[in-house]
């Protein structure tokens, strides 16, 4: 479990300065792994994406904020007249007549300034993280889509190859029907499965456009543009521990900064409550301009100064209640992070967990049912044209084998968007 104390203001500034510091180089690598074409959509993605941009924008807002919150407010200057006589309205009647200019500063009590510095400071933290954090969900997004993307293409590759061999079967059950040696019922059967494979291909086609208009929504573009999908993807063999991860998730999970910073906004809110018991002060001074009076004697000008304190007369309802109220939003910040901090290591060891019994999947059948089911097609179509096996087995068999194909490549696209998963919550690469 993290450490839920208040920081103070110096390791704060320090920390969130080298955050805005090293962010900028990070900038330019990826939020998660990815293949070349895959990373070249995530860079138009994050060049692109407007709530991405968005957030920059919000990000440099609240840097700008900084200087502003630990400043003075503005001087306040002042032009007057003091006991003007309203009978004559004559400026050299009474010797306290005056025209006086004066300014006057408004000072918070000791450390309001600091902060209310500190404060935005950590605001501008804490978007800064959400912002990270949208990088990576919007690089999971188009890694998930991109993957699945690629299993369709398989599935829709894997159809046209079926549909060629039952084309081939379909001629060889016609012409076995048509000397006598064959059933009807097997060429119907060939027509069935073919009518079943058109069906599928329509609907494969319809979920290939689908995954490219996602991708082309997530990368902003302003028209459709075909999204080749991945090729030649090889099987992703990971090696990883999961407490590692898990500490991984706890020190970099942008989600889990970004309410860290709530707490810690939280904690500044408390002692700003606490020193809203103390007055601000107003400080005035004030120069008084006199005439000659009706005597001709030149009458000495006039200097004054004074400081206004604010009086916490209404203490129980106001300082009373904005602290108890601070102490609590404080509260449920910590509450909040804790539970996530608490939920991350089941995440990260049920993605991992998901992710090894995936690759445990793809090895069964890559190393052994495919083989055996293409042992079983073979012995199947060979069983068939000596006459030994009926058409509806054998060409199960065929297609039983494609179907193993399709899902060998499934676990393997499957690996990929768990690792991009797993990634998004891990706050960057494996």
């Amino acid at each position: 479990m993290r450490d839920f104390s208040i920081k103070t203001g110096g390791v704060i500034l320090l920390a969130f300065w080298i955050c805005i510091e090293t962010s900028v180089g990070a900038m330019a690598d990826l939020p998660i792994w990815a293949a070349p074409d895959l990373a070249r959509l995530i860079e138009e993605a994050m060049a692109r994406n407007k709530e991405i941009k968005s957030l920059e924008d919000q990000v440099e807002s609240f840097k700008k904020e900084i200087p502003f919150a630990g400043s003075l407010d503005d001087p306040r200057l002042g032009f007057g007249v003091l006991n003007l006589p309203t009978d004559t309205f004559d400026f050299d009647q009474e010797p306290m007549t005056q025209k006086q200019i004066f300014i006057a500063q408004k000072f918070p009590w000791f450390g309001k300034l600091d902060l209310r510095s500190q404060r935005a400071t950590l605001q501008a933290v804490r978007q800064q993280a959400l912002l990270e954090a949208k990088r990576l969900e919007l690089a999971r997004k188009i890694a998930v889509a991109y993957y699945e993307l690629g299993f369709t293409a398989t599935g829709l590759e894997i159809n046209a190859r079926l549909t060629d061999i039952v084309n081939q079967l379909l001629g060889v059950a016609e012409t076995h029907y048509a000397t006598g040696s064959g059933l009807q019922q097997d060429v119907l059967q060939a027509q069935v499965e073919l009518s079943k494979l058109l069906e599928e291909r329509i609907s494969l086609e319809r979920m290939r456009r689908t995954l490219e208009d996602r991708i082309n929504e997530l990368l902003n573009r302003a028209s459709f543009i075909a999204v080749p999908p991945p090729e030649n993807v090889s099987y992703p063999d990971l090696q990883f521990e999961v407490e590692h991860l898990q500490q991984k998730a706890l020190k970099d999970n942008p989600q889990l900064r970004v309410r860290q910073a709530r707490i810690d906004i939280a904690a500044k809110d408390v002692e700003l409550a606490r020193k809203d018991y103390w007055p601000d002060m107003d400080v005035k001074l004030a120069y008084g301009q006199r005439d000659e009076d009706l005597n001709g004697r030149d009458l000495p000008d006039l200097a004054s100064g004074s400081v206004t304190l604010n009086i916490p007369l209404w203490q129980n309802k106001r300082q009373d209640s904005k602290l108890a109220a601070a102490i609590k939003s404080h509260q449920a910040a910590v509450n909040f992070y804790r539970s996530l901090a608490e939920s991350l290591p089941h995440k990260v060891d049920a993605l991992a967990t998901e992710i090894r019994d995936t690759q445990k999947n793809y090895r069964l059948f890559k190393d052994a049912i495919l083989l055996q089911a293409d042992h079983w097609a073979s012995a199947s179509l060979t069983a068939y044209e000596v006459g030994k096996l009926e058409f509806n087995t054998m060409i199960s068999a065929r297609i039983r084998l494609l179907r193993f194909e399709l899902q060998t490549a499934n676990f393997k696209y499957k690996i990929y968007q768990k690792r991009a998963e797993l990634e998004e919550i891990l706050g960057g690469p494996l």
